[in-house]
């Protein structure tokens, strides 16, 4: 049995094939994500659970115990972990990499529901959220101003800036690290709420009802509607001040006369400094298998639409920008790429001493690293520095089998034989020989498909694409190289 036979006496058909596996395999890079390393999901979820005022010592015993003693019971857990605070606890808990995230997140939920009974009244139930640690900000932004307070370049950042990067095609998440939102301080004193018999409860509702923003109602007479509304939303500090409290011997008690009022933010115990200077900052998380440089390119585009909306005294910079270092890093691989194969083809012509002969088995070299785009992009790889580095190491895997097969091709020309016999008799001699040597290669990367953990899946992508580009070779070597 020859299994050339057919791809030599009908060359047409496999120029076309080879075309085609050239034009499927531009098309798989051109489309691939480019990141600096594969994509390794690691099944975590984060439980958090706020009960305010509670010291850390409380959250920790009757909190996180709680929660923790129904979370052991969930199969599959490699690691769990609590943080206490003041009035919050985190629960962070990652599992087998096996294990389904969506099945894991099922489990949690339902542990939540089993310790709700034995929690504390809490304002919120707890939740949970999942979550990659290795979803790492691929740029950080800044927005600063040296005029204007941080509550004001909060809401440009977070209203603004943040909002419209969302949209972005690729963009997961954009944090923000130091928020100041704006919000009014109230500052009681508690010998004059004695003195006028005002407890914290009633200021607190006092203030809960003299803030609020809703229908009023409608007047309906004869001939016409009127939709009735009021103004009664307060947004600053001096606005609060004549908030009644309540009436004490027939006189008004305003928020004024118990409390100190001033403008300020909701958290005024965090703070983020870019050099010396205040600012706020902005971290863009990507989605899993999008392209980082095109995500970065987009968010660099879109950046002269955002500075003109902003007024002349607010900056917008980058400070950290994750794509100069993986465009260093790729670039790096691809010249070692292409000199390996510069160096594999001189090498090839150094010993056969002839121009066609080198050519022949030269053509395997392209059509069986461009056409491994073409299958790993399928299965849904990126452009990295495993799968170029698989590829470099290809480079002198891939002409093995078309140096042999045209070795033994031009054996049976220097006997005598026409082209058209010495291709089907070198190539039915050479056939099974170019299978074993196939398959010999892949059997030496099949324990590296089959390792667990965080070093198998980084090293899936590397093992996949050599094992990939080693059967095009030898598809390469029994088809195109003998016609």
């Amino acid at each position: 049995m020859n299994l050339s036979e057919i791809f030599i006496k009908r060359p047409v058909m496999t120029t076309l094939v080879m075309f085609g596996l050239l034009i499927f395999g531009v098309i798989g890079y051109l489309i691939m994500p480019v990141d600096a390393l594969p994509t390794v999901d690691f099944p975590t979820i984060t439980v958090s659970a706020a009960l305010p005022g509670a010291s850390p010592e409380t959250m920790a015993a009757t909190v996180a115990t709680p929660l923790e003693r129904q979370f052991a019971t969930i199969a599959g857990i490699d690691s769990m972990n609590s943080t206490s605070s003041l009035g919050l606890t985190s629960i962070t808990i990652q599992f087998n990499m096996d294990r389904s995230i969506d099945a894991a997140a099922e489990d949690v939920q339902t542990a939540i529901s089993a310790a709700t009974p034995l929690l504390p009244p809490m304002p919120t139930l707890p939740s949970f959220r999942k979550i990659n640690p290795a979803d790492m900000p691929i740029i950080w932004m800044t927005v600063s101003s040296p005029t204007l307070p941080l509550s004001t370049v909060d809401e440009y950042a977070e209203t603004d800036i943040a909002q419209r990067i969302s949209m972005i095609d690729g963009v997961a998440q954009v944090q923000v690290y130091g928020s100041q939102k704006y919000a009014v301080r109230v500052q009681t004193n508690p010998n004059k709420l004695a003195l006028m018999g005002i407890s914290l409860p009633d200021v607190a509702k006092a203030i809960r009802s003299g803030n609020v923003k809703q229908p009023t109602g409608t007047m309906w007479g004869h001939h016409e509607v009127f939709n009735l509304q009021t103004n009664d939303q307060l947004f600053n500090a001096a606005a609060w001040e004549n908030l009644i409290v309540k009436y004490s011997n027939g006189a008004p008690v305003r928020l004024r006369d118990v409390a100190e009022l001033k403008d300020s933010v909701e958290n005024d115990k965090i703070a983020n400094w870019v050099k010396t200077d205040r600012a706020i900052s902005l971290a863009i998380i990507k989605q899993p298998n999008t392209n980082t440089i095109k995500i970065i390119n987009d968010i660099k585009a879109l950046m002269p639409v955002l500075k003109a909306q902003l007024p002349p005294n607010v900056g917008l910079t980058i400070l950290y920008d994750r794509s100069i270092s993986i465009k260093n890093s790729i670039n790096d691989v691809q010249a070692t790429l292409l000199l390996t194969a510069f160096l594999v083809v001189a090498v090839i012509f150094l010993f056969l001493r002839d121009a066609r002969a080198t050519i022949i088995p030269s053509l395997a070299l392209p059509m069986s690293i461009i056409g491994t785009f073409a299958v790993i992009s399928v299965l849904h790889f990126s452009i990295n520095v495993m799968s170029l580095m698989a590829l470099t190491l290809c480079v002198g895997f891939v002409v093995d089998d078309a140096i042999v097969v045209l070795e033994n091709i031009v054996r049976h020309l220097n006997n005598g034989s026409e082209p058209m016999e010495a291709a089907l008799n070198g190539s039915r001699e050479i056939s099974f020989t170019i299978l074993s040597m196939t398959l010999s290669l892949i059997a030496v990367f099949i324990p590296v498909l089959f390792m667990g953990g965080i070093v198998g899946r980084l090293f899936k992508e590397f093992a996949v694409t050599i094992v990939v580009s080693v059967v095009i070779s030898g598809f390469v070597a029994l088809s195109l190289t003998p016609m």
